[in-house]
């Protein structure tokens, strides 16, 4: 279940970035919507996927509350995701049972 929720971490982080510093300009500076509409969904899905694999992958690595706070609040964050993943992900110690 971890593998499956970095993952869904990574292309969360992914599409909101591309979201956020090529979907908007391009839809408020060159009039173009596209992408916003093309993202969009999935990156909606893909934060929804983040979170709720958050609260069922917490209890199963007795997460703190403030680490389980800072994980949930890096999906909205740019480059959030990415933190958490080297912060928290890469670190056995914080991934023990």
């Amino acid at each position: 279940m971890l593998n499956i929720f970095r993952i869904i971490s990574y292309l969360e982080g992914i599409s909101y970035l591309l979201l956020l510093f090529v979907g908007v300009p391009l839809k408020y500076f060159g009039g173009n919507d596209i992408l916003v509409k093309s993202l969009g969904m999935p990156h909606g899905l893909l934060f929804i996927g983040y979170v709720l694999l958050a609260f069922f992958i917490k209890p199963q690595f007795n997460w703190s509350n403030k680490d389980f706070f800072i994980i949930l609040i890096a999906s909205v964050i740019p480059f959030g995701t990415f933190f958490v993943d080297k912060k928290y992900f890469k670190n056995p110690s914080f991934l023990k049972k």
